[in-house]
C-alpha cells in the first residue's frame, strides 16, 4: 500500500491553527506544536472569562450600589430589600448606571427604599 504525505488536508490544519496563533510571542506564533498548544489554552482562557466576564460585573454593580446607597443611610441589602418591598423591579446594571449617571433618580429610589425599610 502507498504511504500518504496528506500534504493538502495537513497543510490546511496547520494553516488554521497559525492563522489562530497570530499575534503570540515567539515561537507560539512559528512552530506548530507550541502554537497548538497555546492555542488550545486560550480557548479554554476565552471560554472561562466568557463566564468570569459575567461574574466581574456584577460585582462591580454592586460596589457602585452600595456606594451610593450608604450616601443615602442605607447599606447595599438594606436597600435591595427596600426596593423589593417597594416592588421596584430594576436590575443592578440599571440601578449602578443610575447611581453613577443620574444621582438625583438613585436618591429618589433610595428614599422609597428607606420608607419601606423603615415602616
Amino acid at each position: 500500500m502507498a504511504r500518504v504525505k496528506g500534504g493538502f488536508v495537513r497543510a490546511r490544519r496547520r494553516k488554521r491553527i497559525l492563522k489562530l496563533a497570530k499575534g503570540y510571542f515567539g515561537s507560539k506564533h512559528r512552530l506548530f506544536k507550541t502554537a497548538k498548544e497555546q492555542v488550545m489554552k486560550s480557548l479554554i482562557y476565552a471560554y472561562r472569562d466568557r463566564r468570569r466576564n459575567k461574574r466581574d460585573f456584577r460585582r462591580l454593580w454592586i460596589v457602585r450600589i452600595n456606594a451610593a446607597a450608604r450616601l443615602n443611610g442605607l447599606s447595599y441589602s438594606k436597600f435591595m430589600f427596600g426596593l423589593k418591598q417597594a416592588g421596584v423591579e430594576v436590575n443592578r446594571k440599571m440601578l449602578a448606571d443610575l447611581a453613577v449617571n443620574d444621582i438625583n433618580a438613585f436618591n429618589s429610589l433610595a428614599g422609597i427604599a428607606k420608607e419601606k425599610v423603615n415602616a
